[in-house]
């Protein structure tokens, strides 16, 4: 099975600066996956632009099965959040908000995330999230995270804005293997066209066996896909 995790930067090409699906669907498709967590997608909103972008992406790559999870509402009516793709059928999903920080002590942009947590029906628990900016945003991200991760059968993908030493993911280490692990040598995701650092992930519990894992030099988005093959 191949999964991928995916900043798509609401379908923004990267080179061109508009929004591209089909570009977004052919890294989707030249990749192979079979689950692909999405981050910075939008969904229907009265602005220009905010379309039903993870079903429009799951009508390009045959994938049938789809969730969008709102994390935040861009001018108060503009649905934005994360997304998944599957071709395996979706039995549940749910979004659980990541509290904002209740004293804001970091500098940069804030804004407000959320988990998707979805079941699928060959068991698997897939969990997307988009970590924030800030230290106090991405502690709350992982205190989020936590109590949904399960030791069988899961996996737990996203944009975490943190880099692989950052102790912030030291919890998430404890209870999952990261598939980075599986790299032949050292790959960066972020930006796409000249990368100089990984800050997208792959973790999955013990039982799953991680085959290989990879950073393709896809220019699509702003981030480089993260893939990874496993068995279960």
């Amino acid at each position: 099975m191949n999964i991928m995790t995916f900043n798509t930067q609401h379908c923004r090409n990267y080179i061109t600066r508009v929004i591209d699906y089909p570009v977004m669907a052919d890294a989707i498709l030249a990749c192979g996956a079979d689950i692909v967590g999405l981050n910075e997608m939008r969904a229907e909103g009265p602005a220009e632009g905010y379309e039903p972008q993870v079903e429009t992406l799951a009508c390009l790559t045959g994938m049938e099965y789809y969730r969008f999870a709102e994390a935040i509402r861009i001018g108060g009516d503009n649905p934005y959040g994360n997304g998944l793709l599957s071709r395996i059928p979706i039995d549940s999903a749910e979004v659980i908000p990541v509290p904002d920080p209740e004293e804001k002590t970091g500098s940069e942009w804030y804004e407000t995330r959320c988990l998707l947590k979805a079941r699928l029906a060959n068991g698997l628990t897939v969990l997307v999230i988009h970590f924030g900016l800030n230290p106090d945003e991405q502690e709350n991200a992982v205190k989020t995270v936590l109590p949904h991760l399960t030791d069988e059968r899961c996996i737990l993908m996203g944009d975490f804005n943190v880099l692989p030493e950052d102790p912030v993911l030291a919890p998430i280490r404890a209870r999952m293997r990261d598939t980075a692990e599986a790299f032949a040598a050292p790959l960066l995701s972020f930006p796409s066209d000249t990368p100089d650092r990984k800050i997208d992930y792959v973790f999955v519990s013990p039982d799953i066996e991680v085959i290989s894992a990879d950073i393709p030099a896809i220019v699509a988005s702003d981030h480089r896909p993260h893939t990874a093959k496993i068995r279960l």
